[in-house]
């Protein structure tokens, strides 16, 4: 999948804003993330941790969740952008890809940092063999 170059300028500036709103006083590891929905729809989320850390919910997913929360039907993810103000790109974590997964099959992610590298793959490269909507039929 290809995403204009607008595009792409739009979900970096969303999932650097987020990054600013990270609630991260234990690791202080602010993560911000933009997913692009298959209707062109932009939802944004940071990281929000707490003391119990089992109850932290990462950036990736919350993006996810608030277009789940904002949308009458299941959104298609087409894309996701993650933020991390460092000099080399972090990947989403393992409970993020399979979150991706639930709504995506064919998704491309792009880390993004405040280094020139950028990673991009798409969602079956990082999470190779993946359970979900697609193989339940």
């Amino acid at each position: 999948m290809v995403i204009s170059e607008p595009v792409h300028s739009r979900l970096v500036a969303a999932a650097r804003q987020a990054a600013g709103h990270a609630y991260c006083p234990y690791s202080r590891f602010p993560v911000g993330a933009a997913v692009l929905t298959d209707g062109d729809e932009i939802f944004s989320g940071c990281n929000v941790e707490n003391a119990s850390y089992g109850l932290t919910i990462c950036a990736e997913r919350n993006a996810i969740f608030q277009a789940v929360a904002s949308m009458r039907e299941r959104p298609t993810i087409r894309a996701v952008v993650v933020f991390t103000p460092t000099e080399e790109p972090t990947a989403p974590c393992g409970a993020c890809r399979q979150v991706i997964n639930e709504f995506g099959l064919d998704v491309v992610v792009i880390s993004v940092c405040n280094g020139s590298n950028v990673m991009v793959h798409r969602l079956c490269e990082l999470l190779p063999h993946a359970f979900g909507p697609g193989n339940l039929e």
